[in-house]
């Protein structure tokens, strides 16, 4: 549950950073590359949370989950930068 918190507060800071006021071409560009890093790290450690969670069981369970949730955010980081 504690996670959800977390997401919902990134995503609702990620809003109110897109929606400031960009005074050049630049710093929109700037601005977008931004959003799209942190967008695709978010993304990626939801689905590598879920995955690993689906797999282990009690201790095991979370340690892959948080394995997994790593995993995932520095592919999609990688991805999405």
């Amino acid at each position: 549950m504690k996670m959800a918190h977390l997401a919902v507060a990134l995503c609702c800071a990620l809003v109110l950073q897109a929606c400031a006021p960009a005074t050049t071409p630049q710093q929109q560009a700037q601005r977008q590359h931004n959003i799209a890093c942190a967008t695709g790290t978010i993304g990626g450690a939801l689905i590598g949370g879920a995955i690993g969670n689906s797999f282990g069981g009690g201790s095991g369970r979370d340690i892959l989950t948080a394995g997994g949730a790593a995993a995932g955010a520095l592919s999609g980081q990688s991805y999405a930068c």
